[in-house]
Parts: C-alpha cells; sequence; structure tokens
C-alpha cells in the first residue's frame, strides 16, 4: 500500500501516508485553494435563485495555471479561425460560455481541493510512520478531481505541454530548482494513476 491506492472492500480506496508525504499534498492543496479564489463570503443572503442566475467573468484568466484549469470553452488547438469574424464569434461564443459556467467550475474545484484537506486534517500526525488514509467513494471522486487539477496546475507551471518535456525533466540534475516540482508531479501522477484503477471493476 505505501505510495499507491488500494481499493477497499465495498468500494473506496486506501494509501497509506508519511508526514511529509501529507505535508505535501496538503500544502499543494491548500496553494491550489488560493489560487481558485474564496467562495461566496459568509454574509453573502442565501438566495439560490440568484446564485442559479449570478454571473461570473466573461474573460479568461491572466494567470497561466487559471487559463489551462478554466480554458475557453470555444477554443480548438488544432483548427485556426478561418476569418476575423469567425475569430471574434468564437470569442463572443467563449465569453458567454465562462460567463454562466466558470462560477460552478471555481465551486467544484475548491470543493475538491477542500474535500482533500480535510481528509488528510482527520489524519493527525503519523510521527515516524505511516498512517493509512481511506476514502468513501464520493471521497475518491473529489480527490481524483483535485489531484487532476493539481497536475495540470504543476505541468504548466513547468511548461510542460507533451511527452517530450516530460522526458527531458526525468533526467534534470538534482540541483535544478525545478527539480522539487518535478518530483511531486510525478508523484502525484502515481497516485492519481493507482486511484482510477481503484474504480475498475
Amino acid at each position: 500500500m505505501p505510495g499507491h491506492f488500494e481499493p477497499l472492500p465495498g468500494g473506496g480506496a486506501a494509501v497509506a501516508l508519511d508526514d511529509v508525504e501529507i505535508s505535501i499534498i496538503r500544502s499543494l492543496a491548500v496553494q491550489l485553494l488560493e489560487l481558485i479564489g474564496p467562495g461566496p463570503s459568509a454574509d453573502t443572503p442565501e438566495d439560490p435563485l440568484a446564485e442559479l442566475f449570478a454571473e461570473g467573468p466573461s474573460e479568461p484568466p491572466s494567470d497561466p495555471v487559471l487559463k489551462r484549469l478554466f480554458p475557453d470553452a470555444y477554443r480548438d488547438p488544432e483548427s485556426e479561425p478561418d476569418s476575423p469574424l469567425e475569430a471574434e464569434e468564437r470569442r463572443q461564443h467563449s465569453a458567454e460560455f465562462r460567463r454562466f459556467t466558470e462560477n460552478d467550475l471555481r465551486a467544484g474545484k475548491r470543493e475538491n481541493a477542500l474535500a482533500v484537506i480535510r481528509s488528510l486534517d482527520a489524519l493527525g500526525s503519523p510521527g515516524d510512520g505511516n498512517v493509512v488514509l481511506e476514502l468513501d467513494p464520493g471521497e475518491v471522486r473529489r480527490w481524483l478531481g483535485a489531484l487532476n487539477d493539481l497536475r495540470l496546475a504543476i505541468s504548466t507551471r513547468l511548461d510542460i505541454t507533451g511527452e517530450d518535456d516530460t522526458d527531458v525533466l526525468y533526467g534534470l540534475p538534482d540541483d535544478d530548482p525545478r527539480k522539487p516540482l518535478v518530483m511531486a508531479y510525478l508523484w502525484l501522477g502515481g497516485l492519481q494513476e493507482t486511484l482510477v484503477t481503484t474504480l475498475m471493476p
């Protein structure tokens, strides 16, 4: 179990983590939360109808990581627009889509990151050994969402766009300042992959 998730009888998954691993995942999840931004303030009136029709931003975020987490819906990297008119139409459609979906997307990503933090906080400190984190099926999906977002964020900071970039990063010397982030990226990928396998019949 150390270093990878295993399925639990009846659904869910478990992994053994040590103090350092817990600290790394928690710190990254907190940073992701800070990047995504806060939710509605405590004094916001609880009006489900108003919340349903609340409009979000219409322009893409300026931060590259947020652009990756909240991409334009009508942008096709494989197909450039045929004319300035088509480009403007795509921009308008993307803005409209973003205005009515980004708030919900942010809320979902925020909840996933919070679920990770809460489940880690509930473990307490394992001291010098490992402690077993057990996730129910709902928590598994939250963790998968958060792990995916964390890897997207890290890959954007590392300028990873394809397999060739990943291969180069494998060979970085230990004194390269990117090395800790690369190691976190690869480790989270392993966790994510084994967590996915726990959902397979």
